[in-house]
């Protein structure tokens, strides 16, 4: 079985294209059922694996036909396009893997060991991977003890097949101690009957008994005491043609628990990881929890870019539990930044926790939730991923975006974004750097909405790059215009220079905090202008905003990043 080799980029929600709901009323220890497909569905899915392309028929048929579930075969077989196709293979190895984050899938790694194992320890005739030890070895891996018989020869039958000796085929046992989804001491058994190394697995014990069907030799204990008869073997009503044994039946040799562990062990591996196969399969239900995201883009070397993303959430999208006076809310956040081939190159994960008393607990559920990671990345093309659980509900909500970090050249004046910020003040020395909102020696919180008041100071942020500097004074020289438009008309304009802000390196921070007092209630937008008078390059950022009356703007503004 030759490997496929895949390199494109999975979106996470594709694999649900065949998976279907989970109910809340089935039992989470149970695999739900597969799809129902009605005749016409069967009919297709037919004719499009003889129609497949010889690799994706070998991969299904071939490389995880042992593994795969019958809803993910169904969706496999529905697909149209050999990019679905590829989409879909990555996808089922990443909801195996181990960790997902990383580019190397150890899932999918050791399966393709497993076959190659099959195929050099257990062929017969066939290739190894189509036996019964082959299959039950790629499924479940090693067994954790094995009894090889190769020859055959004497065996003496435990109290529980029967007791007394007989002469058998060759066998093995493989013992499992644990199994996941199936249980503890999982024991099975392979027979070799015809001497040609083709061993099948049996439910039956006595199958390998070589004396089986000869009178008088084999007998078991009471047989040979005379106490039964052999021929009473094969009126057996339980699958089985053992001996009547003495103390009377054990649990693991019970026909149900046979029947049952056999069914269990010839059905596809749960998948191990539920947490991811939770996100994929409950793509429906994704837009539970609802929030705004932005990200803005700061250079830090040629070769990086400062990626500030920042989650927002309203209070009263959140479910709170009350003790002692205390109403509390958690939620989790996770973030994925990867390559459009799917390596992952930054991930975060972090818990917000939101505590009000009593007294303001109404007032709290009109406030919103706010975080912010800085994320550093190289200039290109990647994809964010987002994912945000209430704790107390289970609610979800997901953004799957394309991120495009901007490349800042030397030769050219450029500009961080425009941030429009709630909060934008000056940080103790111990804090620049670090935390959340902290942008050099600066918190900036940007307010997403936009939205301000009548009574906010509306605070603007935004770095220049590559100033030049004069060549006798090593200053740069640089205006910097700010102007404030109502539509078409021009509401406000103010300047400032570099030398008045004692800024005259080759980049210069822009912070300023400008009244809204003045303002009426509308839409606005401010664009900010710098020019290099040294170069005589220009760049400018704009931003849209909202000013409203006190009483009927949202009180996020006022809303505290949680602890």
């Amino acid at each position: 079985m030759s490997r496929v080799v895949r390199t494109l980029f999975i979106p996470i929600f594709l694999i649900a294209i065949g998976m279907p709901a989970i109910s809340a009323a089935q039992d989470p220890g149970t695999p739900p059922a597969p799809q129902k497909l009605d005749k016409e569905a069967k009919r297709k899915m037919k004719r499009t694996l003889k129609e497949l392309d010889s690799a994706y028929r070998q991969w299904l048929t071939e490389d995880v036909t042992y593994i795969i579930s019958p809803d993910e075969r169904n969706a496999f077989l529905q697909l149209d396009t050999n990019e679905e196709r590829e989409q879909f293979i990555e996808q089922f190895w990443l909801r195996r893997s181990s960790n997902p984050d990383l580019p190397e899938n150890d899932f999918k790694e050791e399966h393709y060991r497993r076959i190659a194992y099959a195929n050099e320890h257990y062929a017969s005739g066939i290739p190894g991977w189509k036996t019964d030890r082959g299959r039950m070895y790629i499924m479940w891996g090693p067994a954790d003890e094995v009894e090889s018989h190769p020859t055959g020869g004497t065996y003496d039958r435990p109290m529980e097949e029967g007791g007394g000796s007989t002469s058998t085929y060759p066998w093995e046992t493989w013992r499992w101690r644990y199994l996941e989804g199936i249980g503890e001491n999982i024991i099975l058994e392979f027979v070799d009957p015809s001497g040609s190394g083709e061993y099948h697995l049996t439910m039956d014990p006595s199958e390998k008994d070589a004396l089986l069907h000869v009178p008088g030799a084999g007998l078991s204990l009471m047989e040979s005491m005379g106490m039964a008869s052999k021929a009473d073997r094969f009126t057996r009503s339980d699958g089985t043609n053992l001996p009547t044994t003495m103390g009377g039946q054990s649990a693991s040799m019970n026909e149900f628990n046979r029947l049952e562990l056999y069914a269990k062990v010839n059905r596809p591996p749960e998948v191990k990881f539920k947490d991811l196969e939770a996100v994929v399969t409950s793509r429906i239900v994704r837009d539970q929890l609802h929030f705004t995201w932005r990200t803005d883009y700061l250079k830090v070397t040629n070769d990086t870019v400062l990626v500030p993303v920042t989650i927002q959430v309203p209070n009263g999208q959140l479910s709170f539990q009350s003790k002692d006076g205390i109403h509390s809310a958690t939620m989790n956040i996770f973030g994925r930044v990867s390559t459009l081939t799917g390596r992952v190159v930054q991930t975060f994960e972090d818990p917000v926790s939101k505590d009000f008393p009593d007294s303001l607990f109404q007032q709290s559920l009109k406030l919103q939730s706010i975080y912010q990671k800085a994320i550093p990345l190289r200039p290109g093309l990647y994809r964010l991923d987002l994912v945000i659980k209430d704790v107390q509900s289970g609610n979800i909500g997901v953004v799957n975006s394309r991120l495009q970090v901007p490349r800042y050249e030397d030769d050219k004046l450029e500009a961080s974004s425009l941030i429009l910020a709630d909060q934008l003040e000056r940080v103790p020395a111990k804090q620049i750097g670090a935390g959340q909102f902290v942008l050099g020696s600066s918190k900036v919180r940007p307010r997403l909405d936009a939205d301000f008041t009548t009574a906010d100071r509306l605070g603007i942020y935004m770095q220049v790059y590559n100033l030049k500097p004069d060549d006798k004074s090593h200053k740069s020289s640089a205006i910097f215009e700010y102007t404030v438009k109502k539509g078409k008309d021009q509401i406000m304009q103010f300047k400032e220079t570099s030398e008045e802000m004692k800024q005259t390196g080759d980049q210069v921070t822009l912070e300023r905090l400008l009244p809204l007092a003045t303002l009426s209630p509308g839409k606005y937008s401010l664009e900010v202008n710098a020019t290099d008078t040294l170069s005589r390059q220009t760049i400018s950022r704009t931003a849209e905003f909202t000013v409203k009356a006190p009483q009927e703007t949202k009180t996020a503004a006022n809303a505290t990043p949680g602890r």
